[in-house]
């Protein structure tokens, strides 16, 4: 059950992180690890997606260290897409919360 609930909520996750600024993939994935379970083989689909329903946007930045890295940037629908989803967590947690007195 519990990867049901991560799988559910790691879109908010993710849009919540970029929110904060923009980031690479592997580096959204060790912010999110800190506090949750995530590899890499999940963020690198997942943000494939995000970008395909336009709540992403991309550019490359080159990097002293190695390849050029792919930055992900919150866009608008992104922002209003992340408010949403917030507002619908909270309601969700606060009747589960009801439930469970």
């Amino acid at each position: 059950m519990k990867t049901q609930l991560k799988k559910g909520a790691l879109d908010m996750c993710v849009l919540a992180v970029l929110a904060r600024g923009d980031s690479y993939a592997y580096e959204l994935a060790s912010t999110l690890s800190v506090a949750m379970e995530v590899g890499e083989g999940t963020i690198y689909p997942l943000m494939r997606r995000l970008q395909a329903e336009a709540w992403v946007s991309t550019y490359t930045v080159e990097s002293a260290s190695g390849p050029p890295r792919k930055y992900y940037s919150l866009t608008g629908i992104g922002r209003r897409r992340l408010l949403a989803m917030e507002a619908e967590w909270r309601s969700f947690v606060d009747e589960v919360n009801g439930v469970l007195g």
